[in-house]
């Protein structure tokens, strides 16, 4: 029977960048984008982390994705700036576009920072908590490859899982960090049911009947084939508030790709041509307290407004209200202490990539069982 295996997230950093320098990954780039894919399973997103490197292995033999890209400042000015960022994996550039947004915003109060030409960045969070480390408001949108999710009331998809995340200095109990997708579930969280052999709950996928689809597998095959049936919009159906989830997918989409030069996915998969780089589209925005309260006031304000939150009665017992970053900040104390889950499926594609790559198995790395 397999089980599945427990690593540190050290063996894990190791791990990683050996694999993205034999990819021929800079030393700078592989050091940053490592640090990310780490930091994403340590919070548990482990749809994001390093269960990406199998889609990262395929972008990079079809020829997409660019390991040296040659990024440039298109656009820049006092409060804004617009990136090219070369065809390359999104990470490294959407960490310096985020920090230049911070840069910006105090000088002029308030600043944003558009990219295009990237690839998948990872988990949208980790960018918008870097301005509120230096006590700065973060906004982060980001358009996706993949069509997968269905407009509201539709039987096609046409709509990406768009993300979009939100941090604010909390003071004495960390950052408020939403970090979401805008349809129910993002398509990698698919990935991970399929991993662990798990069937779906009610309203992640329907079929192009609008049936439910339970099967992990089955509901992966219909979220990549981007053809018919797919993704639910957050909110599910119009009667439950599938409009919403929709109309917030077509704002992501705008800011991230309509207002950079990013592709809409839809539009580009019309073409045909599986080795065009994906032209996924970001935006960050950054937005200094200071310019409209004295220094630490709204750090008091989200002080006070979090001990109400946390004091509020549960409606489970057992299960006291959170804010939103509170999840992700419980789950690194733990996978931290017991070590990051590695499901065998995902462990043996990684196995592969290891050997594809001409570096040691994850299990060389000090993996614990």
């Amino acid at each position: 029977m397999k089980h599945v295996m427990n690593v540190s997230a050290e063996s894990l950093r190791v791990f990683i960048r050996s694999v993205l320098l034999a990819w021929g990954m800079p030393a700078p780039d592989a050091e940053i984008t490592t640090d990310l894919l780490v930091e994403t399973d340590l919070r548990a997103i482990d749809s994001h982390g390093v269960s990406m490197l199998p889609m990262y292995e395929q972008m990079l033999h079809q020829g997409m994705l660019c390991m040296t890209p040659a990024r440039s400042t298109v656009r820049d000015a006092p409060s804004l700036a617009l990136i090219d960022a070369g065809r390359g994996l999104g990470h490294p550039v959407a960490r310096a576009a985020m920090l230049m947004a911070c840069d910006k915003a105090r000088l002029c109060g308030i600043a944003a920072v558009g990219v295009r030409n990237s690839h998948h960045f990872g988990a949208a969070g980790l960018y918008a908590e870097l301005a509120a480390d230096q006590g700065l408001l973060g906004f982060v949108t980001s358009s996706t490859s993949v069509a997968g999710v269905l407009p509201a009331g539709g039987a096609v998809p046409l709509m990406g899982t768009n993300p979009l995340a939100f941090s604010a200095p909390g003071g004495r109990h960390g950052p408020f960090l939403l970090d979401m997708s805008t349809s129910t579930v993002a398509v990698n969280k698919i990935k991970v049911h399929a991993f662990k052999g798990l069937d779906l709950p009610y309203g992640w996928v329907f079929d192009e009947h609008g049936e439910p689809v339970y099967d992990s597998q089955k509901a992966l095959a219909i979220c990549l084939a981007q053809k018919k049936g797919g993704l639910s919009p957050l909110g599910i159906s119009t009667e439950t508030g599938g409009h919403k989830g929709y109309g917030l997918a077509g704002m992501v989409q705008i800011l991230s790709s309509a207002l950079t030069g990013g592709s809409f996915s839809p539009s580009r998969n019309l073409k045909g041509d599986k080795r065009a780089p994906h032209n996924i589209g970001h935006f960050f925005m950054a937005i200094d307290p200071a310019a409209f309260r004295e220094p630490g006031e709204l750090e008091h304000d989200l002080e006070e407004m979090t001990d109400m939150l946390a004091a509020s009665p549960p409606s489970c017992n057992g299960k006291p209200v959170k804010v939103p970053g509170d999840p992700e900040r419980d789950a690194r104390e733990d996978r931290k202490r017991n070590g990051i889950p590695i499901p065998p499926d995902l462990l043996e594609k990684l196995s592969l990539i290891a050997r594809n790559a001409g570096v040691d198995d994850l299990s060389a790395y000090g993996a614990q069982a």
